[in-house]
C-alpha cells in the first residue's frame, strides 16, 4: 500500500484501499456477528462516554474479558478524535450540563471549554488535566451528555454493524457457490 501512494492515481486510491482492507479485517473476524456487532458497540460506548486519551485502556481489557471484536472495540472509540472532539465535546457537555441542572452557554463553552482543550496538547493526558481544571459542573455535564449520547449511538451502532457483517458474509458465500459452478463447467 505504501507504493500506491507515490502513484499518480495512488494517492487517491490509498486511503480507499486502507478502508477496504479494513473492512475486509472486520468482516473477515471468525467471531460471531453478534460479537463482531458488540465489540463495536462497547467501542461507540466507551468512546462517547469516556474522556479522549484514555478509551483504549479501558475499551481493549474490556473486548478481551468479554471475547468480542477487539478491532470493533478499537474502531468505534474513534468516534471522538482530535478533530471531532472540539464539535462533539462542546454540544455534550451543553446538553449533559442541563440534565444536571447547571446549565451552560454556548459562549462560555466555545471560548472556555474549547479554548482550553485547544491548549491541551492531544496526545497527552492533559486532555484530562484541561477537563478536571474545568470544574465539577462541566464534568458532570460531560459524563452525562457522554452517557446520553453513548445511550444513543450504542445500539445503533450494534445492529448496523451486525447487519453489515451479515450481508457481506451472505455476498462472500454467494460469491464463493458461483465461483465453484463455473469452475465446474
Amino acid at each position: 500500500m505504501a507504493l500506491r501512494a507515490f502513484h499518480p492515481y495512488g494517492f487517491v486510491n490509498a486511503p480507499r484501499a486502507y478502508l477496504r482492507d479494513l473492512k475486509n479485517k472486520i468482516v473477515g473476524e471468525t467471531l460471531p456477528p453478534e460479537r463482531v456487532a458488540a465489540g463495536w458497540a462497547l467501542g461507540m460506548f466507551i468512546g462517547c462516554f469516556i474522556p479522549f486519551g484514555m478509551q483504549l485502556v479501558v475499551s481493549i481489557p474490556l473486548a478481551v474479558m468479554l471475547r468480542i471484536s477487539r478491532i470493533g472495540a478499537t474502531v468505534g472509540t474513534l468516534v471522538t478524535n482530535p478533530v471531532t472532539i472540539f464539535f462533539i465535546y462542546p454540544v455534550q457537555i451543553w446538553v449533559g450540563s442541563r440534565l444536571v441542572g447547571h446549565p451552560f452557554t454556548w459562549e462560555y463553552l466555545r471560548t472556555d471549554v474549547v479554548g482550553r482543550l485547544c491548549e491541551a496538547t492531544v496526545w497527552s493526558l492533559d486532555g484530562w488535566r484541561v477537563l478536571a481544571g474545568l470544574g465539577g459542573r462541566v464534568l458532570g455535564g460531560f459524563f452525562a451528555g457522554g452517557f446520553l449520547l453513548a445511550l444513543v449511538l450504542t445500539p445503533i451502532t450494534y445492529f448496523a454493524v451486525k447487519r453489515i457483517v451479515l450481508e457481506a458474509r451472505r455476498f462472500h458465500v454467494a460469491r464463493l457457490e458461483k465461483e465453484e459452478r463455473q469452475d465446474e463447467n
